[in-house]
């Protein structure tokens, strides 16, 4: 299990970008009063910069989310894992079909600022994104 946990927030970063980590000294004031903010329960954030964007990587009750800000602090996406089984029906159904070979190793509910609500599969080192009804996007 802890394996598949590491997968997961191994992958998580990948699923917004592909970013470089970095201190939190090198992150803006108004992204650390953001979290603080937002999360003030949190106490160990790990920070990647990708584009301009800054990336908080964090626990709550042992779930592993990361946040997406702006270097304003605006909140442009939020990820949080959650159980295979809670992804769409459609998910499985389209792995099944598309990948027989493969499982899906980890998911994640990717909520951007505007509510609109995706889902991503992990197979093979693999990140596949689905809509929120389940139907595939990439």
């Amino acid at each position: 299990m802890k394996s598949i946990t590491l997968l997961f927030f191994v992958g998580s970063f990948a699923t917004i970008s592909i970013g470089q980590t970095i201190n939190e000294s090198k992150v803006p004031e108004a992204v650390k009063k953001a979290m603080k903010k937002n999360y003030a329960s949190v106490k160990e954030i790990k920070w990647e910069k990708e584009d301009g964007m800054y990336e908080a990587g964090f626990e709550v009750n042992k779930v592993k989310n990361s946040v997406l800000l702006d270097a304003e602090g605006n909140v442009k996406e939020t990820e949080h894992e959650i159980s295979i089984t809670d992804l769409p029906k459609a998910v499985s159904e389209y792995v099944k079909k598309n990948h027989p070979k493969s499982k899906i190793i980890s998911a994640a509910k990717i909520t951007d600022s505007k509510g609109v609500v995706k889902f991503e599969a992990e197979i093979k080192g693999k990140d596949l994104f689905f809509d929120s009804n389940g139907k595939f996007i990439k």
